[in-house]
């Protein structure tokens, strides 16, 4: 078995020496592991809006703290299952920086664990459990398959069922089925209005995490062939084109809904910007770049105010 070296290279090391660096704080904002979490947070209160629902802020906090311990384990585990076998994971300035503080990003993750817990337990009805416990069986599942020895069998069914069912994708649903979870106990019972209403944006920005986590990989693999065709620009053109049609379509009957469909398709034309842009800007600004990317709902904020 590899020795894990208790002292792995610095980040700077593996960064693009001619490639404009972002500021600072957006660096350490991905490389915390604080994106994911923003994002799931932002996307959680916009689906409610959308849905005309009121989402209490304890869930909201719930949400975005199991989703900062999710992605500080994820991290840790690929950094060191990385280290152990050095042909298994292309490992990023992210997993060397979560090494090297491992012990620090440890105690977060398991206070940010039982914070979430005690948060639950005492603030939660019990249906609302009864669905955070589905959604956690899920993201077992794809641990189980990310950091298991081989993919699972479950994993292999859907493959052999769906003619291939990419890691990409299982994160895409999982994450937007975990931002849909603080809107269902208020959400329409109608199927029609239901689907109008939360499904088809929760749909959109499921899309839209599996094409982020797509470019992602995409722009790590060809990092070392600079002016390749990665092929991300195409992929989010079209969901652009797509949901802004849908957006469209829906306008005159579910304005919210249609607006959001709109924000999906501005953070896939950002995501085709940013992809013509990836041979200029070194790894850590442009991974974080693409998840800044995917805060437009933000700009619902002043609508909000305006109430």
């Amino acid at each position: 078995m590899a020795l894990v070296p208790l002292n792995p290279p610095a980040a700077e090391a593996f960064a693009r020496p001619a490639a404009w660096s972002g500021p600072a704080a957006l660096k350490y904002w991905h490389l915390a592991s604080l994106d994911a979490p923003s994002v799931a947070a932002a996307w959680a209160c916009a689906l409610a809006w959308a849905a005309r629902v009121r989402v209490s802020q304890a869930m909201i906090v719930v949400l975005a703290l199991v989703v900062w311990a999710i992605y500080l384990v994820d991290r840790l585990l690929d950094a060191w299952t990385g280290l152990r076998d050095a042909g298994r994971h292309n490992l990023q300035e992210r997993h060397w920086f979560h090494w090297r503080h491992r012990r620090l990003f440890t105690v977060l993750a398991a206070t940010a664990t039982v914070a979430a817990g005690c948060m639950v337990l005492s603030r939660l009805h019990a249906a609302a459990l009864r669905r955070d416990s589905l959604i956690g069986l899920a993201t077992l599942a794809y641990f189980s398959g990310v950091h298991g020895g081989r993919s699972p069998r479950w994993m292999d069914w859907l493959r052999g069922r769906i003619g291939g069912v990419s890691r990409e994708f299982v994160v895409g649903v999982i994450f937007s089925a975990g931002c849909v979870l603080p809107v269902l106990p208020s959400a329409p019972t109608g199927l029609t209005k239901m689907c109008a209403l939360l499904v088809l944006p929760a749909a959109a920005f499921a899309m839209l995490a599996w094409l982020n986590v797509k470019a992602i990989g995409r722009w790590e693999e060809w990092a070392q062939l600079p002016g390749s065709e990665s092929g991300v620009k195409r992929i989010a053109l079209r969901l652009a084109l797509a949901c802004g049609l849908c957006g469209l379509g829906l306008g005159a009957l579910q304005p919210r809904p249609a607006l959001l469909l709109a924000l999906v398709a501005v953070s896939a034309l950002l995501l085709a910007w940013l992809d013509t842009l990836r041979d200029r800007m070194d790894a850590v600004t442009l991974r974080a770049a693409a998840d800044l990317v995917l805060l437009t709902p933000l700009a619902l904020l002043p609508i909000e105010l305006m109430r």
